[in-house]
């Protein structure tokens, strides 16, 4: 019998394998594909942040001597910079040093860069990431049920309180909230991540895994430092939760309402499945390939915007960090704090593109 005979499994395995040479290249060319976006981005982000350390005016090397200086110090620390080559070679030289991972030494700290970084990063990421899980733990069920009450007062409600949560100004109601809830009431804790005495603690008996006190103390087993940090965290992540929680709530209604608009749901309607199936798996399963996109850019919004809740709450994160070091005109620090928030916004893409081939199997 033929080998190219479907009915015969030799066929089969033939079939099965000429399918497999042929996903293998659109595999290899989607690949290759992100592989040349990620680095041209790359490539653009750093020529960005290049660019915008020699417009700014401001000069970077009497932050480094100071204004008392003298004219032979200023051109010595010129020429240590490398401010005296020509831009294409002082280009080249500020790539192959991030390449290494060099982002040069901080005025403000004396410390690298990177290092600073990496100690302030990763209160930003819990703060972020916190805000976040509240946002879609409450945006997307209040946008779902917007879109199926629309109209009626369910979704009237949850438009206004989206709308205020959209409008008012952070640092604003960062401030109202510790007036109220830390002033007032005494319900959460202060600004800071803790409280001196459980700094201490956590600085002398906790072990660093992650960088982020929550997970760090519940691994270590330090009770009195995890309760100590969630009652700092809760009012900062409340807050900018708030406002991920109004635009998702805002966006997954516009996303359901387009769904349910569509021929699919009338004829699962008419076949008789559940309403509950119809808006909760059907719809929703079809508006969440959108939403991704929409969530991984709020949180990538997070980790970069909460520069006034970071400064209101004195939370020690990327944002007071970048804030800080602008003020002291440190260039290293605010370039390579950018770089790393420029960074993870191209991550986040990234992830969200490889997420649509789990959610939609047309991508796939």
């Amino acid at each position: 019998m033929s080998t190219f005979d479907t009915g015969t499994p030799r066929g089969t395995f033939a079939r099965a394998g000429v399918l497999a040479r042929l996903g293998a290249p659109r595999i290899l060319a989607r690949g290759a594909g992100l592989l040349f976006s990620l680095l041209v981005t790359l490539f653009g982000l750093l020529l960005v942040t290049f660019l915008i350390a020699r417009v700014v005016p401001l000069d970077p090397v009497l932050a480094v001597v100071g204004d008392r200086a003298t004219q032979a110090q200023y051109e010595a620390a010129r020429v240590e910079l490398g401010l005296d080559r020509p831009l294409p070679e002082q280009f080249v030289r500020y790539v192959s040093e991030v390449v290494r991972g060099d982002l040069g030494q901080s005025n403000l700290t004396s410390r690298p860069v990177l290092e600073d970084i990496a100690r302030a990063f990763p209160a930003t990421l819990e703060l972020a990431t916190l805000a976040t899980l509240i946002g879609v733990l409450l945006g997307i069920p209040a946008g779902v049920v917007g879109a199926v009450t629309q109209g009626r007062w369910p979704d009237q409600v949850i438009r206004v309180v989206g709308l205020l949560g959209y409008s008012m100004p952070v640092f604003w109601l960062g401030l109202v909230a510790l007036l109220v809830f830390y002033g007032q009431l005494g319900w959460t804790a202060g600004p800071g991540r803790l409280d001196v005495t459980e700094q201490f603690t956590y600085e002398m008996d906790v072990t660093r895994y992650t960088g982020s006190v929550i997970l760090d103390s519940a691994f270590s087993g330090a009770w009195d430092v995890l309760r100590n940090a969630l009652a700092h965290v809760v009012l900062p992540a409340g807050v900018l939760g708030y406002f991920s929680m109004a635009y998702l709530a805002r966006m997954t209604r516009s996303f359901m309402l387009e769904q349910l608009g569509q021929e699919y749901v009338t004829a699962a309607r008419v076949k008789g499945v559940p309403e509950w199936r119809v808006v909760w798996v059907h719809a929703l399963g079809n508006a969440m390939v959108p939403l991704i996109t929409v969530i991984a850019l709020s949180y990538a919004s997070l980790l970069e915007g909460s520069v006034l809740t970071e400064t209101v709450f004195a939370w020690p994160g990327l944002g007071l960090y970048i804030t800080q070091a602008l003020f002291a005109a440190d260039f290293n620090a605010v370039l390579g704090g950018t770089l790393v928030i420029g960074a993870t916004f191209i991550v986040l893409n990234l992830l969200s593109d490889l997420l649509y081939t789990l959610v939609d199997p047309r991508a796939r």
